[in-house]
């Protein structure tokens, strides 16, 4: 089998864990990644025992750009290198996840006649499975209502696959403390901006974390703030605050979900997925970057259900350390919005579509 997905870890984690899932159920299942050079698959695939090809390709940009000059010798270049890729590798099936390396490797399979699944994370498809949909056998969705952009009979409804360890109880929460350095006493407060992290929601933390610290709450925070930006937080004075952990990327998300009381995160559909199946009480703070702000769409419809609280992204700087202190503070309302976001989890959809990839292949 073929996974190909990336640029961002909401479609990298679901692809690595169904090729898990798969290595599972099929002994002698051969998997090859493909990925775009230079991004982050290209980095946490092998971490995860997997084989990967990179592809020469990138987005479109919104304005006028080299990068868009180059981007129709990109295409061409990926679809000889995914042709290539297919011919030496010959796969049985090819599973997307969306991101751009999926565009040629899709393309190519369905010219060759080769079974396409596509997953698709959020209430809007990105526009990789909008254009492959087409060509698809079956069309695997996380929200309802997807026939507006699918055929409506190629949709299976198996929610977003989480990664194994994510979903597995911590047996020793001691060891989640000791891992990250952190207190055991103490309130603990998650807050991540997603795998690349999320400028609007740092600038925020920094501009609050005296007031969250202050609280009285006897708070601490585990704070990812994404490679791009960790370089310049580090060395600001926020660094010295014993109570806070700041680091570029969390590789054991199951470890720090594991002692969060409250999570402050984007509203991406694996965070959401994630948060679901761990049953954690969480702050949204949807991204407005996203095509039709598709985020919004999945916090409203986890605060319709009284799951989660949301922040506007232009509310962060002012109401974010108000709302946390508020939240964290008030151990009824932790219980209710951890009780009632575990009702959305859904567990087996590493195995639902792991079990569609073989049914296919």
């Amino acid at each position: 089998m073929i996974v190909s997905g990336g640029g961002t870890g909401g479609h990298i984690f679901p692809a690595i864990a169904v090729a898990q899932e798969l290595k599972r159920k099929v002994a002698d299942v051969d998997i090859l990644f493909v990925g775009a050079l230079g991004k982050m698959e290209m980095e946490k695939v092998p971490k995860e025992g997997f084989e990967i090809k990179g592809l020469w390709i990138s987005g479109l940009q919104r304005s006028l750009t080299i990068k868009n000059l180059l981007f129709p010798v990109k295409l061409i270049w990926s679809l000889i290198k995914a042709y290539s890729i297919i011919n030496k590798f010959k796969p049985d099936v090819v599973a997307s996840f969306g991101g751009y390396a999926s565009g040629p490797i899709g393309q190519i399979a369905a010219w060759k006649h080769i079974p396409l699944i596509l997953q698709e994370q959020n209430s809007y498809p990105g526009i990789t499975n909008k254009i492959l949909a087409s060509k698809a056998k079956k069309i695997c969705v996380a929200y309802d209502g997807m026939e507006k952009f699918f055929e409506k009979d190629k949709i299976v409804y198996t929610g977003n696959p989480v990664r194994k360890n994510i979903a597995e109880p911590i047996e020793n929460i001691n060891s989640s403390f000791r891992y990250f350095d952190m207190a055991q006493n103490k309130k603990t407060v998650l807050i991540f901006g997603g795998s690349l992290g999320a400028r609007a929601l740092n600038d925020a933390v920094k501009a609050n974390i005296e007031t969250i610290l202050g609280s009285g709450n006897d708070v601490q925070v585990i704070w990812q703030v994404g490679k791009l930006y960790y370089d310049e937080i580090i060395k600001s004075d926020i660094a010295n605050h014993e109570n806070v952990k700041i680091l570029p990327f969390i590789d054991r998300m199951d470890l720090a979900y594991s002692i969060a009381d409250l999570v402050v995160a984007r509203a991406g559909a694996l965070t959401i997925s994630e948060l679901s199946l761990c049953g954690k009480a969480a702050i949204l703070a949807p991204s407005p970057n996203v095509a039709e702000d598709h985020q919004t769409e999945n916090a409203l419809n986890l605060v319709e259900k009284n799951a989660a609280l949301m922040i506007k992204d232009s509310e962060l700087n002012e109401n974010l350390g108000t709302l946390i202190n508020s939240t964290i503070g008030n151990s009824d309302l932790l219980k209710s919005l951890e009780n009632n976001i575990l009702k959305l989890g859904r567990k087996n959809a590493s195995e639902d579509i792991a079990n569609i990839l073989i049914s296919v292949s």
